[in-house]
């Protein structure tokens, strides 16, 4: 059974691997955030790649230690990228994350993250209503939660959607990132409920995409459940020292980049959190 203590080294560890190791997690993301996480993921220290093709992402699949896959902006062609990467990271054993954004809204979106039942990513990072939204998707919950996704956006607690995170978590074997006010890490036997970051990064676009981006440079060098708890962590420590010394947005943004790029495994071995084993 994993402690406390046992996630605080393995935290440690994660992050001097991947300042060390320049792990590539390629990306098929929402193109509104393109930017935002690939600077994160090189903040962190990872190499990042951007692809939308299908024969493209499917050898960035084979080249990389691990993907992050973001159905935010949706083309045509991803109805044949999609599917046919998350099959080759599959086939590889490549640790994945997926983002349901917007889960619920529009035929292609709905049948891309059905098909991704069938490849089970490592970690699975979304807001509140994602998650109780892709859960039921899956049949994996009865249904009785409520879930109101709008847009990007939850309109559900964190809490709410514990359960549903547990579920997608066993049935995956990874993990799943609920983020919030308060955010929640489970691998479906432990949780880890971590506080931080700011109200200002509801005030720029991509905080939640280059989220997703960074648990993928994590869950390249370790476990799902310690990369997705990694990613996590970071962005509350990066996000609550950048909200002190920003006079707005724009200089929020840089700041937090500049945070994501000076964190050390100490200072995330260290970070508040709190712990339980279901």
């Amino acid at each position: 059974m994993l402690t406390e203590e046992d996630l605080r080294r393995r935290t440690a560890v994660a992050v001097e691997r991947a300042k060390a190791q320049n792990p590539l997690a390629g990306s098929i993301t929402n193109f509104v955030t393109v930017d935002f996480v690939a600077n994160a993921q090189l903040a962190v220290g990872g190499s990042a790649a951007m692809v939308y093709l299908p024969d493209e992402a499917e050898a960035l699949a084979a080249a990389g230690e691990s993907m992050y896959i973001n159905v935010g902006t949706l083309l045509p062609i991803y109805e044949k990228t999609v599917p046919a990467t998350m099959k080759r990271l599959y086939e590889l054993k490549r640790p994945w994350v997926l983002d349901p954004v917007a889960v619920g809204i529009g035929e292609l979106r709905t049948s891309l993250l059905q098909k991704a039942k069938d490849y089970k990513p490592a970690v699975i990072r979304g807001n509140a209503s994602e998650i109780i939204a892709l859960a039921r998707l899956w049949n994996l919950t009865d249904g009785t939660e409520g879930s109101h996704v709008r847009g990007v956006d939850s309109t559900d607690t964190v809490q709410t959607a514990k359960s549903a995170a547990v579920a997608l978590a066993a049935y995956t074997g990874g993990a799943v990132a609920v983020s919030g006010a308060e955010d929640l890490v489970t691998d479906g036997i432990h949780l880890a409920r971590c506080r931080g970051g700011s109200p200002m990064m509801e005030r720029i676009t991509g905080c939640g995409c280059s989220l997703g981006g960074v648990i993928a440079v994590y869950a390249a060098v370790t476990d799902p459940f310690t990369g997705a708890f990694c990613g996590t962590q970071a962005y509350n420590l990066a996000g609550k020292k950048a909200a002190a010394a920003a006079t707005g947005p724009a200089s929020f943004k840089g700041r937090f980049i500049d945070g994501l790029y000076n964190l050390g495994a100490d200072d995330m071995a260290a970070a508040d959190f709190i712990w339980e084993v279901l």
